[in-house]
């Protein structure tokens, strides 16, 4: 299983409900697949460097998880086949941005419990 960060950029016109049940959709999309999903972060909406589909705003959302390598095609298609996705891009994390995240997301302040992050 390998460490994967995923970017999103919907469509600004999303309500809150259909934003919820696209992030839904994916994370329950990684389960399903045998993957988990390990940090959920909605931005909400911001502004774009550039345009977009005649847009400047979209709703960000960055999600952590693990899964296998195969995994990432399937998730690939059913972005681009996503009419509210307007932007994506899936990144493999290498265990120092694993500890970072995990870092971030605990206010700065590293577990010293647990021996592997």
């Amino acid at each position: 299983m390998n460490s994967y960060e995923l970017m999103v950029i919907f469509t600004p016109i999303l309500s809150e409900e259909e934003f919820k049940a696209s992030q839904k959709k994916y994370s329950d999309l990684v389960t399903e697949a045998g993957g988990e999903v390990v940090h959920s972060n909605p931005w909400g909406l911001k502004s774009l460097a550039y345009p977009i589909q005649k847009k400047t705003t979209g709703i960000y959302w960055v999600v952590e998880f693990t899964a296998l390598n195969d995994f990432n095609e399937k998730l690939k298609i059913q972005l681009l086949r996503d009419e509210q996705v307007m932007r994506h891009i899936i990144t493999r994390l290498d265990k120092n941005a694993i500890e970072y995240n995990y870092v971030k997301r605990n206010g700065g302040f590293k577990n010293l419990d647990k021996a592997t992050v």
